[in-house]
């Protein structure tokens, strides 16, 4: 159960931001695939996807990078995953997702 749980939270991601192009796994890895906007689905730039990258490790989310261009977010939790972990994990990557959004407008300015 905790493996669809984890799935059907990051998926929230997708339906709420434009930079996340999709949401997909197998048991508790799964992958967080981040775009440009869902219109083009071109890769997010390595550097904005290092900066979520930074923000999520600075609040204490350690998670990988992937995909042939880089811009797929790695989850690889632990077996001993909590359901607490996985809202923490959430949770954070939510904010570091608000934060690049935040970014983003303040530089189209």
């Amino acid at each position: 159960a905790l493996p669809i749980y984890l799935l059907s939270e990051m998926a929230k991601l997708r339906d709420k931001f434009e930079i996340v192009g999709d949401v997909r796994g197998k048991g508790l890895m799964t992958g967080i695939e981040m775009v440009k906007d869902k219109e083009s689905r071109q890769p997010l730039p390595p550097d904005e996807m290092s900066q979520i990258w930074e923000d999520c490790k600075d609040m204490g989310v350690l998670i990988g990078k992937g995909g042939l261009y880089g811009q797929v977010f790695r989850i690889k939790p632990p077996m001993c995953i909590t359901l607490e972990d996985v809202d923490f994990g959430v949770a954070v990557i939510h904010e570091a997702l608000t934060r690049h959004m935040m970014r983003r407008k303040v530089a189209a300015r």
